[in-house]
């Protein structure tokens, strides 16, 4: 009985240490990764500019075919809006806020239960082709729990954007 009690005073004092911790985390996160895909960014960005192509390349869709999409709005640049609902992947919607035509597309990504997350999706000229630049930021607030999730957010979102970026790379160049 004495070393039951122990173990869970020791369990309790680790989770107030770590909340305790959270709140020594920045609240600010953010992610970015960038590939340089070999085609000019008037070929790239229609996949970026257009809701319905996201889907083509987007890890997130590849990894459960069975998300239910949603589209609202126009079809492409800033008002497109599309939303999924998935068992493996959660539930969240998107909305493009500003598009500059071959340039960059900012969007608004919003997690069921979150806040807002800002992103952008940047091309610029790379010799004979065009760097694409994925990247998005937020603010975790107060909530410990939160700055923790922020702390991992470029280990959690990254990848997404890495495997996102090489399914865009090859649409765009073949």
């Amino acid at each position: 009985m004495r070393i039951a009690l122990k173990i869970v005073m020791y369990l309790i004092g680790l989770i107030v240490l770590l909340l305790l911790a959270g709140f020594l985390l920045p609240s600010a996160y953010s992610a970015q990764r960038s590939t340089t895909i070999n085609a000019p960014a008037e070929k790239i960005f229609p996949f970026l500019n257009n809701v319905k192509e996201w889907k083509r390349w987007t890890v997130w869709n590849q990894r459960d075919p069975n998300m239910q999409l949603t589209y609202s709005g126009p079809e492409a640049g800033a008002g497109a809006k599309w939303a999924w609902k998935s068992k493996t992947e959660g539930n969240g919607m998107m909305e493009f806020t500003a598009a500059e035509p071959n340039k960059q597309l900012t969007y608004a990504f919003q997690m069921e239960g979150m806040s807002p997350s800002p992103g952008v999706l940047k091309l610029e000229p790379a010799g004979n082709g065009t760097k694409v630049i994925w990247s998005m930021s937020g603010d975790a607030g107060m909530n410990p729990l939160n700055r923790w999730f922020g702390f991992f957010m470029d280990r959690l979102v990254g990848p997404d954007f890495e495997a996102g970026l090489a399914n865009l790379k090859k649409l765009a160049e073949t």
